[in-house]
């Protein structure tokens, strides 16, 4: 085959011109937002006490915190790989039971699936989670269930409904109607149409999200450990009021080999389901 009857035919002069106002930004109208974006910016910075000068000073100050950290201290990996077994322990349980729960509100929160008197109270529901910080979370089972893992994993399980939830709802809104209507023209009931019509279509993002929250919750995990909820996070904060910055050094390499991992293996999982 020639290379002259691969070459893409050519737009009309008009017909290009039309196209490129269609999607042309007018000159305006961007400078205008660029001059808000920068001005809601400055008035943030200022509002938040954001200091440049500050953050050179305090440069020197991290750079000494850091040199404490050396060497990095692996007298006791003992007891830092048991911390970190539940820590992922914590991060799987919490993962599936907030998934599966997650999938469940996301049926309600779903335009195309659920009825209005239902879809709106699942919307605030979720919106109301998201809006409660995991710490503040992990606190309340705390006091409710005592300390330990068993606190932290409710709590990511919650976190969870709040943060997929919604992505959950957003994916099965997303497919393609195509299917739903051939199958709502013959007569399919509605658990037919989510079950063959919706799932089948919005399977490999939900996998693909849930992989994603698992490695949130498994650095989320480390920090509810902070308010007592299991996990490494305790240690940390011990090992840091203690001075001892080369244990703390060992946890924080540990950390990062374990989620590097972690989401390694989930990139490759995604990949091969999208």
């Amino acid at each position: 085959m020639s290379t002259s009857t691969l070459t893409r035919p050519k737009l009309d002069p008009r017909e290009r011109e039309r196209m490129e106002r269609a999607f042309r930004i007018p000159r305006s109208r961007s400078i205008v937002g660029v001059v808000l974006a920068v001005a809601i910016f400055l008035w943030s910075a200022n509002g938040a006490q954001f200091d440049f000068l500050k953050l050179g000073e305090g440069a020197s100050n991290m750079g000494e915190f850091l040199l404490r950290m050396f060497p990095p201290d692996f007298s006791k990996i003992g007891l830092i790989l048991t911390l970190l077994l539940e820590t992922l322990q914590m991060a799987i349980v919490g993962t599936v039971l907030g998934a599966v729960l997650a999938l469940v509100v996301a049926f309600g929160a779903a335009s195309n699936i659920a009825p209005t008197w239902l879809y709106y109270p699942c919307r605030w529901m979720m919106n109301i989670i998201r809006a409660l910080p995991d710490l503040v979370i992990a606190l309340m089972f705390v006091s409710a269930v005592g300390l330990g893992p068993f606190a932290g994993i409710l709590a990511m399980t919650i976190g969870s409904i709040g943060s997929i939830g919604k992505i959950f709802a957003e994916a099965m809104e997303a497919v393609d109607r195509g299917p739903i209507t051939a199958m709502e023209s013959v007569g399919a009931s509605r658990r037919q149409v989510i079950q063959y019509g919706i799932l089948p279509q919005a399977m490999p993002m939900l996998v693909s999200y849930t992989l994603l929250l698992f490695e949130g919750n498994v650095r989320g995990a480390t920090i509810l450990g902070l308010v007592g909820a299991g996990g490494i996070g305790l240690e940390l904060t011990t090992a840091m009021n203690r001075y001892d910055y080369g244990h703390l050094f060992a946890m924080v390499i540990c950390i990062i080999v374990l989620v590097t991992v972690i989401d390694q293996a989930s990139a490759i999982i995604r990949r091969k389901i999208t």
